[in-house]
């Protein structure tokens, strides 16, 4: 790609786990340069176990790292001087974290008018505003967690769905307020919410009851609005999903399986009618499938362009020929020199994905040469380095 949409654009992120860096990590791979203020130590999300050990190379790549202790006046000083020469600032802490170090929005902007703000947290402003809040939180709070499991078991999401869409909300609103300053050539505040966001994805079932008068129920005991829309087992144990939403579908399944008799029952003319079927109907499909090879049924469902997914588990996508073919994924250096195949973001410019422009940093890779830009001496990094304020890798 010749040139990248938000080349030009500097952006200082402070942020951890994943929903501010993964607004950094949009911005980045969109074209902006990110440079990432971490600890001494590193981000403590580099070193989490178990199902956090995916977070920071999964959400922190084309952005440069730079070490320093900001709970020190030289490093704060060196911080806010490197927020003057940015168009964005991106964090993602708990309330009051970035008045405490004189970060906030009131004090940025006194310095940097231009200055785009993202505050990325629990709640919008309101009664719940200071609370503390975890994707695992929101789900429970905002209708989520209770629509994905059964009744009286309540279940989050498998991945950080609020913390990842936050962040993209994230980055909308700085894309809308980077436009905005083109015409008015003074920045904005941006706010992003993961309460906010997870009611979003909410919404259709709140103005379900709006329309109905009846609460929607949990996804495992709705009633679907389409017949045939399940997972059904095949004859070597696989499993898959099957829908037939229209006529036209139900039509090519019930002639693709052999079972034409079907559609000479007037109970199931209409896909309503069918619905109503379904404590008849679904079991009758399944005895069918069971008798079927997937991966055979698989090619002629997608002839007849009838829905189905088989049910992977996240480790087989590394080897899936879509996302293989299709350039999805792409290799990106580790800070060990190693490489791991990332998916991109899900969007392509003019027929081309974004890919990533370098490693992921190691903690303090671009401290001297960020300081050097901002106008420190090499004796003012060394000493800098030798008090441990910042570190240079």
């Amino acid at each position: 790609m010749s040139r990248l949409p938000l080349e030009g654009i500097r952006v200082v992120e402070i942020s951890h786990m994943v929903m501010g860096p993964a607004c950094g990590m949009i911005l980045g791979d969109l074209g902006a340069e990110v440079i990432k203020v971490e600890p001494i130590r590193g981000d403590g999300t580099r070193n989490l176990p178990g199902a956090g050990s995916g977070f920071f190379r999964s959400f922190n790549r084309n952005k440069q790292c730079i070490a320093i202790d900001v709970n020190t006046p030289q490093g704060r000083d060196a911080v806010l001087e490197l927020i003057d020469t940015a168009d964005v600032f991106i964090e993602n802490f708990k309330p009051g974290r970035m008045q405490q170090l004189g970060f906030d929005y009131a004090s940025i902007r006194e310095r940097n008018p231009r200055i785009i703000y993202a505050s990325h947290k629990g709640f919008l402003k309101g009664p719940y505003d200071n609370r503390l809040a975890l994707d695992e939180v929101v789900q429970m709070m905002a209708g989520l967690a209770y629509m994905t499991g059964p009744v009286g078991r309540p279940l989050r999401a498998g991945s950080s769905v609020n913390d990842i869409m936050g962040g993209m909300f994230g980055a909308i609103g700085v894309l809308a307020a980077l436009n905005d300053r083109n015409v008015t050539g003074v920045g904005r505040e941006v706010q992003s919410a993961l309460y906010e966001n997870c009611v979003l994805l909410s919404a259709q079932h709140m103005q379900q009851y709006a329309i109905t008068g009846q609460a929607a129920a949990p996804m495992p005991s709705r009633i679907s609005a389409w017949a045939v829309y399940d997972v059904f087992e095949f004859s070597g144990g696989e499993q898959m999903f099957v829908a037939a939403t229209g006529d036209g579908q139900w039509n090519a399944l019930c002639q693709l399986l052999g079972q034409t008799a079907l559609l000479d029952d007037p109970t199931l003319t209409t896909n309503n009618d069918r619905v109503m079927q379904r404590p008849r109907l679904l079991p009758h499909l399944a005895e069918v499938f069971a008798t079927l090879d997937a991966q055979s049924l698989a090619l002629q469902l997608e002839k007849y362009g009838i829905p189905f997914a088989p049910i992977r588990r996240p480790e087989e996508l590394f080897e899936d020929p879509h996302l293989l073919q299709s350039g999805g994924l792409a290799n990106l250096k580790l800070e060990d020199g190693s490489f791991t195949p990332m998916p991109l973001l899900p969007l392509s410019l003019d027929g081309e994905r974004l890919q990533p422009r370098h490693s992921l940093s190691r903690v303090g890779e671009h401290t001297n040469k960020v300081m050097r830009g901002l106008g420190y001496s090499d004796e003012q990094i060394a000493d800098l380095c030798m008090s441990g304020i910042i570190k240079i890798e």
